[in-house]
């Protein structure tokens, strides 16, 4: 799929400030299986990451926009799965304000997101190089009186990039970091040799059901 903004991936990059903001979820990435470090454990973890352009502004009113003018972006990586305990479960349960139904856990369609409004709450953290970063902490619904005065209209191009199927010209407008992380998952590397599975929707894998999932 196309895509109109482009992660920079540079030094000129502005955060998100920290806060609530009305949000809308524009692109999804499948990174494929990463392996990640914590306490001492190595684990290998299929990821995907939820992208959302921001609208509004900051606590001095200024826009959230870019140098262009286009609205800011923040991005949050979960790891693929429903579990009872697993970020992406938390986070899609607070944004629908409801848990997720025994059928539900079957298999969710991720794409179903896409295109949806939130409310996300940003906030900085320092992280294991020193650096600082401003990273979701939160998502949840819109609430109705804003919706009853209207929503901004979208400014992205609703996309999806999957690693079976890569969009090379969107994967093109990807930072160095994103490509590096894709491009060095097993499923990256295989994908001329052998199918793998497709990112649509969430159980034991993407692809692991059937046609009538449930929407968002």
């Amino acid at each position: 799929m196309g895509l109109i903004a482009k992660d920079s991936g540079g030094g000129n990059f502005t955060p998100v400030s920290p806060g609530m903001h009305l949000a809308r979820c524009y692109r999804i990435v499948d990174m494929g299986t990463q392996t990640t470090d914590f306490q001492g454990q190595t684990k290998h973890l299929q990821k995907v990451m939820l992208q959302f352009e921001v609208h509004g502004e900051d606590d001095s009113g200024k826009p959230l926009v870019t140098a262009k003018g286009e609205p800011m972006s923040i991005s949050k990586n979960f790891t693929l799965s429903l579990a009872e305990m697993a970020t992406l479960r938390k986070d899609l349960q607070a944004w629908r304000g409801r848990e997720f139904t025994a059928e539900e856990l079957r298999g969710f369609e991720l794409k179903n997101v896409l295109g949806v409004w939130a409310m996300i709450t940003a906030s900085k953290s320092i992280g294991n190089n020193g650096k600082e970063y401003t990273n979701i902490v939160g998502i949840n619904p819109v609430p109705a009186a804003i919706k009853r005065g209207g929503l901004p209209e979208g400014f992205n191009k609703l996309a999806m990039f999957t690693i079976e199927a890569p969009d090379m010209e969107l994967f093109e407008t990807f930072g160095n970091s994103l490509k590096e992380k894709i491009t060095s998952s097993p499923e990256w590397r295989a994908r001329n040799q052998a199918p793998v599975s497709k990112p649509s929707s969430i159980g034991t894998g993407f692809d692991d059901m059937d046609d009538d999932l449930i929407p968002f």
